[in-house]
């Protein structure tokens, strides 16, 4: 897949000379809604001979328009690049969102976007898809603008999970995880939840009682579940995997005032040095909430039981 930043205009079109289908939206966590557009657009540009684009934004709207109320990411810009990748598209355009853009009319918004940027011949969209200044323009808006520009509009309903018809959408999958759920966000995501980051140092607290962690520096702007101990897996710098028992939290057994919640992954049968390494660390079911222990035998066996709940994951 390559990736333009900020193209040109003209710069993309000679690569697709059979045309242009294109995705558009800012995709937080490519959840399961997302990933039914994109195979829309896919298989679009499969039967057609056009190339696959997926147009995006860095950094997320609310960040320019309403910093005070923006919301935490799902995924990192790159970690979007990556499952972009991963769904097959031949092109990923992406556009910095600052004010001049968000100030663009929905008719500048498509002129300058999908019909200079990459000369489109057909568009899916959620839904629910706004666009333009003051989120004025909608999917019926796109669809009479299309029918000016010459390029097909093709909606995609939004998608309900099917154990209680909750709808599949980033605010969901956030206050899911929020309440520590996250087998609910793994449902909707259609995959675990994961945060990205640096192994640093930390205490050493873990390896002291025999439980050694890999403390996680995350991006303050990515979502994070609630305190608590989770099961899961890590993902390694060379692509190995390990299951791994989660904390989030500010472990009051040895800390009365922490001011902040930190994310340890204790990776079960592993052995060796992590710090420094960039690991990915993957959440797959709530084991139960933090809390303090009178005592550091008591707190041991009740992380030899976490692990054992982990190992039979």
């Amino acid at each position: 897949m390559r990736v333009f930043v900020d193209p040109e205009v003209g710069e993309v079109t000679p690569l697709c000379a059979g045309g242009v289908v294109a995705a558009i939206g800012f995709f937080d966590g490519v959840h399961r809604g997302h990933q039914q557009v994109f195979s829309q657009v896919v298989e679009t540009a499969s039967e057609t001979g056009a190339c696959s684009a997926v147009v995006t934004f860095d950094p997320h709207p609310a960040v320019v328009l309403r910093p005070e109320n923006a919301p935490s990411l799902l995924s990192s810009h790159s970690h979007k690049l990556e499952l972009f990748a991963q769904y097959g598209f031949d092109l990923a355009v992406v556009y910095s969102f600052d004010e001049t853009l968000a100030a663009l009319s929905p008719e500048a918004f498509v002129e300058r976007l999908l019909v200079e940027g990459l000369t489109v011949q057909h568009v899916v969209v959620g839904d629910d898809f706004h666009f333009g200044a003051g989120r004025s323009g909608n999917v019926a808006t796109l669809r009479e603008l299309g029918a000016h520009h010459g390029f097909a509009v093709a909606p995609v309903a939004l998608m309900k999970q099917q154990i209680d018809s909750q709808l599949v959408s980033s605010t969901n999958i956030r206050r899911a995880l929020a309440g520590g759920n996250v087998e609910l966000a793994k449902e909707l995501l259609g995959r675990p939840h994961e945060l990205r980051g640096e192994v640093v140092h930390g205490d050493k607290r873990g390896r002291e009682i025999g439980f050694p962690t890999a403390n996680l520096g995350v991006a303050e702007n990515l979502a994070i579940p609630a305190d608590g101990v989770y099961a899961g897996f890590v993902k390694l710098a060379d692509g190995s995997t390990s299951d791994a028992a989660i904390n989030i939290g500010k472990r009051p057994t040895f800390h009365t005032n922490a001011s902040e919640s930190l994310v340890e992954a204790h990776l079960i049968d592993f052995e060796g040095d992590l710090y420094g390494q960039q690991i990915s660390v993957c959440f797959n079911k709530f084991l139960r909430s933090e809390r303090r222990f009178n005592s550091l035998d008591e707190l041991k066996a009740q992380l030899a039981e976490d692990v054992a709940r982990v190992a039979g994951q």
